[in-house]
Formats: C-alpha cells, structure tokens, sequence
C-alpha cells in the first residue's frame, strides 16, 4: 500500500496537530486528568489513521481488456438507468453511479483507453451524493473519452463532504485504461454515461472496485 500525493499535505498536518495536541495534553492535564489526556490520544489518533487510510492505493491486479469499460472508481452501485444526457451527448445514454463512502479507497482511474474529448468543471452544490439531482446540481467535472470502440462520459461529483475534485486530464490527451484519472476527497459519487448499446456486467448494490470490475462490455 502507498499514499496518494493528493494526501501528502493533508497527513503532515493532521500529524502535526496530532503531535501538538497531544504534547500539551501531557503537559496540562496527564497529572491531574490522565483520563482526559488518554481519550485526547486516541481520538486523535484515530483522525490520523482515518486520514492516512482515506489517502492509501492499495496493491491490485488492475484489468484490462479492451472490450470491457472498467468501473472508474471503487464503491456501491447506487444508479443503473436510461437518462438523457443534456450536458454533452444530447441524446439517451445508460448512467452506473457508484457511490464512494470515506471509507473506499477515492482515487479515480480511465474505465477505458482513448482520446480525452471533453474536460470540463462544474462548479455547484454539495447535496448528499446519493440525492437524485446531485448529478446535475453538484460540484463535478465531466470527462469525455472516445477509442475505436465507442465514447463514454465520466462526472467526478462531489457530497455533502467532499468539497475538492482533483482531475489530471486534459482536451486532446491520449489515456490508458487504469491510469489515474483523479481524485475526489471525503466521500463522494461517480457517474458514467454509457452508449445504449452496451452490456452492464454490475448490478444495484453491487459493491465494485476501481481498475478491477468489470463496468460494462461494448
């Protein structure tokens, strides 16, 4: 397991205040409170290792296949439906959400190799993720990537706590399937619109994994 970069800054200050805090816990209170000082410890031991464990990649066997659009992100299938796409597409499109707790693992990879198309941020709201309209209300950004098989569109959103979305690609970037695409911070959804013609290999509820599962076949 490794620490995403997007998380270096985070921890080395949630470590500093973790030392600072507990520094001064011993100094005032551990001789006449050492009750309050050792709940002081762990609490704040706790936000630290949350933090280094919001931030952790985990060591996978990604897949790749080029018949095969890859679940972006890991999570929960919250939304498998026909909608109509009014930011890019203008026509009717499958859209998979996964919805991604605090607790999954939050980097963001390319469901498929291609030429980046559309790169595009919204700012907006910060509705629950799982809410209906967060999809089209919410903070977000929309990536289109087209290959010699077809065109999706990807839309990093973010929640009621997630309030930055990182995401490194740009207009005209060739892209491999698994590669980084981004990263959404605490807690947060991810939507991909899917031509209709497509097989969805997932299903509600379906706890999935980015860069491992299966999200659809072309």
């Amino acid at each position: 397991m490794t620490i995403h970069k997007e998380g270096y800054r985070t921890i080395a200050l949630a470590a500093l205040l973790f030392g600072c805090i507990n520094v001064l816990s011993f100094v005032f209170l551990s001789a006449s409170f050492p009750w309050i000082s050792d709940v002081i410890f762990f609490a704040t031991l706790f936000i630290l290792l949350f933090l280094i464990s919001f931030f952790r990649i985990p060591k996978r066997t990604l897949t790749i296949d080029a018949n095969k659009i890859i679940c972006p992100a890991d999570g929960k299938v919250v939304v498998i439906e026909e909608i109509t796409d009014d930011e890019y597409f203008k026509d009717k499109r499958i859209q998979v959400s996964i919805f991604m707790s605090p607790l999954n693992v939050h980097v963001n990879r390319n469901a498929i190799s291609g030429t980046v198309k559309y790169s595009h941020y919204h700012p907006g709201k910060y509705l629950v993720a799982w809410h209906p309209k967060s999809s089209t209300e919410n903070e977000r950004h929309s990536v289109v990537v087209e290959n010699e098989k077809g065109i999706i569109l990807v839309k990093q959103i973010a929640g009621a706590l997630a309030k930055r979305i990182c995401n490194y690609l740009t207009v005209g970037q060739n892209v491999k399937q698994d590669e980084e695409m981004g990263f959404i911070k605490f807690g947060s959804r991810v939507d991909v619109l899917l031509p209709l013609g497509c097989t969805i290999n997932v299903n509600l509820n379906e706890a999935v994994k980015g860069g491992v599962t299966v999200l659809a076949s072309w």
